[in-house]
C-alpha cells in the first residue's frame, strides 16, 4: 500500500507588514466621510478581530488608494509570481529536493485572476520538468489548501515514488474595494492578510513525515451564496454571510464523526487540531465545539493573531507548527478547513 507523507511546509511572507494598531488610523482616514457611528463601529471590528499583524504585497497606505481592478491584478500577479518562486525555492532547498525531481504541481489561489496559472511561471523559473503535470485550483477560496491537500494524496495513493509541489500563494489585500462599505467587506479587511506556503508530499519508499491516513470533501447543498467574490467593475467584491459560524455548528457533528469512522478513527483519538482560521466568530465557535470534545485549536488561534486569515494559505501555516513539534509516532491530527461552495475538506494525518 502506497502512503503520501508530508515532508514539509514552508512559509513567504509579503515585504510589507503593519500591527492593527497602525492601521485603524488608515481605516478612520478612509470612512472619514461616512456617518461616525459607522466608523466606530467597524474600527471595532478591526480592533476585536483577534488579528495583531497583517502581511500585504503593497504597502498599507496604498491598499486604501483608489486603483483600477487592472492595476491591482498586475501587483497580484507580480507578487504571485515572486513569492511562489521564492516559497517553492526554499522548500526544495531546504530538504534538498532538486526542482526536476518535482513530478506534480498544485498550485492554489483565489485573491486574483493569471491565465496561464501561476504553475507555468513556477516551471519556467526554476526549470521542471516538460512533462510535470500541472493542476491550479482557483476557485475555491479558503477550502483550497485542504483540497491541494486532497488532490495531492490522490494522485500520491496511486502512484508510487513520486512528488509533489503544492504552493499557495493569496492577496486578500488586492481584492479590498475601497467603494465597498458593506459589512462583507468591513470584516474581510479586519480578518484578512497577504501570504505563501508550499507543503511538499511524497509516495517514495523512504519519505519521512506524517502520513495521510483518509481525505474527505463535505457539500453543504443549496448554499452557494455563503461564501465567495462577485466579479464586478471594480475587481473582486467579497461575499461573506454572517451566518456562516452557525451553519458551521449545526453540521458540525456530521462533518467530523462520520469521516472519523470512516478511517478507524474517532475523535477521542484524534490529539492534533490542524484547523483553518477563518476569523475570530468561526474559531470561536469552532473552539466551542472541540472544547466539549476536550480539544483545543490554540495554533489555529496564533496564527490568527499572527498573520491574518491569508484564505487558502492559513492552515498550511497551521500544519507547520504541527511539524515543528515533537509529536510521538501513532498520534493523528484531523485537518480541516472550510470555504465557498459551500463546503469542509477534512484530512486525517498520523505522525
Amino acid at each position: 500500500m502506497n502512503h503520501t507523507r508530508i515532508i514539509s511546509v514552508t512559509k513567504e511572507l509579503p515585504p510589507y507588514s503593519k500591527d492593527t494598531k497602525d492601521i485603524i488610523p488608515l481605516v478612520e482616514f478612509w470612512l472619514s466621510g461616512q456617518e461616525e457611528r459607522f466608523s466606530r463601529k467597524v474600527v471595532k471590528i478591526f480592533e476585536g478581530a483577534a488579528v495583531d499583524k497583517r502581511y500585504s504585497i503593497m504597502p498599507p497606505e496604498d491598499v486604501f488608494v483608489t486603483t483600477s481592478f487592472e492595476d491591482k491584478n498586475k501587483i497580484y500577479s507580480e507578487e504571485a509570481k515572486r513569492m511562489g518562486t521564492n516559497v517553492l525555492r526554499n522548500a526544495l532547498q531546504k530538504n534538498n529536493w532538486k526542482a526536476s525531481s518535482i513530478d506534480y504541481i498544485i498550485t492554489v489561489s483565489c485573491t486574483g485572476i493569471m491565465i496561464p496559472s501561476l504553475d507555468a511561471y513556477l516551471i519556467n523559473e526554476l526549470g521542471m520538468r516538460q512533462d510535470v503535470v500541472r493542476l491550479p485550483v482557483t476557485e475555491m477560496g479558503c477550502a483550497a489548501g485542504v483540497s491541494g491537500l486532497i488532490y495531492a494524496h490522490n494522485f500520491l495513493k496511486s502512484n508510487p515514488g513520486k512528488r509533489i509541489a503544492l504552493v499557495s500563494v493569496e492577496s486578500p489585500t488586492a481584492t479590498f474595494q475601497l467603494q465597498d462599505y458593506s459589512m462583507a467587506n468591513m470584516v474581510s479587511a479586519a480578518i484578512f492578510g497577504d501570504g505563501a506556503a508550499c507543503v511538499l508530499l511524497s509516495s517514495e519508499e523512504d519519505a519521512v513525515g506524517p502520513k495521510i491516513i483518509g481525505e474527505e470533501m463535505y457539500h453543504f447543498k443549496d448554499a452557494t451564496e455563503m461564501m465567495g467574490f462577485d466579479l464586478t467593475n471594480h475587481g473582486l467584491k467579497m461575499i461573506l454571510d454572517p451566518a456562516v459560524p452557525e451553519t458551521i455548528s449545526n453540521h458540525f457533528a456530521e462533518i467530523v464523526h462520520p469521516f472519523l469512522e470512516k478511517y478507524g478513527s474517532n475523535i477521542q483519538k484524534v490529539d492534533h487540531l490542524i484547523f483553518h482560521p477563518g476569523g475570530k466568530k468561526i474559531v470561536q465557535t469552532v473552539e466551542s465545539l472541540f472544547g466539549a470534545l476536550g480539544k483545543n485549536i490554540d495554533d489555529t488561534r496564533e496564527v490568527l493573531r499572527l498573520y491574518g486569515n491569508m484564505s487558502s494559505a492559513t492552515v498550511l501555516y497551521v500544519l507547520e507548527r504541527f511539524l515543528e513539534k515533537d509529536i510521538a509516532a501513532g498520534e493523528q491530527g484531523l485537518i480541516l478547513s472550510f470555504g465557498p461552495g459551500f463546503s469542509a475538506q477534512r484530512v486525517l494525518i498520523e505522525w
